[in-house]
């Protein structure tokens, strides 16, 4: 077969995971009203790039883990057939997700599409043991773990807050408005005329800016927070390239002449253009739909999620961004009691439905090619 289809397959599985993953880091910056959704994207896409490059040096476990070695026969792990059909798989399952608004993860994507097209050609020599161990249980605790350790981190913050003295203040929206009012006139008609006003309103967090009040080293607390805000974000988008890259990757292994460096750099590339051209949906339910958050809650949030993916890629666990984010996310959102349970309920059904779904896809794809 020519590996030029694998090639592509592989492009568009990276164009449809940075379309579904590249805002998730950045989505309390956009949630938080703490900057523009352009902005975001692009502090989204210029970390994430960043970490895909670095994972070409600190992610081999998960190189190995996506190959498809362990789970399935040696003679399958560099077939190309077998690689493409994993590829298309997923990508078509991540694309789906995207164009309904989705928050899925390329994860378990891959994962379904390793069982189905596993099944399809080695049938029962699958390696059940190995899928287990290697894929299933870090990817079932990993939210839980997040959180437990976003509501932990969000409490320990607000709590530092309380203790050190810094107190929020809101803005009062003051300013003129035209407003119809109707003038009676002779003949006992009346006319209507446009007449500025003056309007005094308490701001709400989508109207108004919620603002920490005091100064530290001469420098306001909210710079400060916004700062630190804009850096733990950073941190989640380089952890999902660090994490993400090789998974992609592994399936270019099979490809003769072609260095894995190489293949990094186009992995990186594709993942930047699809989250560039096809983020907007997933990052409406991402920034506005689990949980209101402040710039506080959307610190905690990033910090979990990025200390528990980095240390995932460090030891070559194949933790899905998607579910340690939104987990964070949740958790943050159970302790402000502002969640919203049946959003992130839909969320999880449709986690449910990814590995069937890749499977499915995963099956049919290599019957397909062979």
């Amino acid at each position: 077969m020519n590996i030029s289809f694998l090639v592509l397959a592989v492009l568009f599985l990276a164009y449809s995971n940075g379309a579904n993953d590249n805002f998730k880091g950045v989505a309390s910056l956009f949630g938080s009203n703490t900057t523009t959704y352009r902005t975001a994207l692009a502090w989204a896409t210029l970390t994430t790039g960043a970490g895909s490059l670095l994972s070409i040096f600190l992610a081999e476990g998960l190189l190995r883990s996506f190959s498809g070695k362990g789970l399935v026969p040696d003679a399958l792990v560099g077939s190309a057939p077998f690689l493409l059909a994993i590829a298309a798989a997923a990508g078509v399952t991540v694309m789906l997700a995207t164009v309904t608004g989705f928050p899925i993860s390329t994860t378990h994507s891959l994962t379904g599409a390793l069982v189905g097209c596993g099944l399809a050609s080695a049938g029962t020599q699958l390696n059940l043991g190995a899928l287990r161990e290697q894929f299933v249980l870090p990817l079932l605790l990993s939210p839980f773990l997040a959180v437990v350790l976003g509501a932990t981190l969000y409490l320990a913050c607000h709590f530092a807050r309380l203790r050190l003295g810094i107190t929020k203040q809101w803005c009062i929206c003051i300013g003129a408005e035209r407003q119809i009012v109707p003038l009676p006139q002779p003949a006992s008609v009346l006319s209507v005329q446009a007449l500025p006003t003056l309007r005094v309103a308490a701001g709400s967090i989508t109207r108004c800016s919620e603002q920490y009040a005091e100064r530290f080293l001469g420098i306001t607390w909210q710079s400060a927070v916004d700062g630190a805000h804009f850096l733990s974000a950073g941190i989640v988008s380089f952890a999902r390239g660090l994490n993400d890259t090789p998974k992609i990757v592994a399936l270019l292994l099979v490809a003769d002449g072609l260095k894995i460096e190489w293949g990094m750099v186009m992995v990186a590339i594709a993942m930047a253009t699809g989250g560039l051209l096809n983020a907007r949906r997933v990052a409406e339910t991402m920034s506005h739909r689990i949980t209101a958050m402040n710039h506080g809650q959307g610190i905690a949030a990033n910090i979990a999620t990025g200390f528990l993916v980095i240390a995932a890629s460090r030891f070559g666990l194949p933790v899905s961004t998607t579910h340690v984010s939104v987990g964070s996310l949740f958790g943050v959102g159970l302790v402000t009691r502002q969640a919203n349970v049946r959003v992130v309920g839909g969320i999880m059904l449709s986690w449910l439905l990814t590995l069937p779904c890749a499977a499915a896809l995963g099956a049919f794809a290599y019957w397909l090619v062979t």
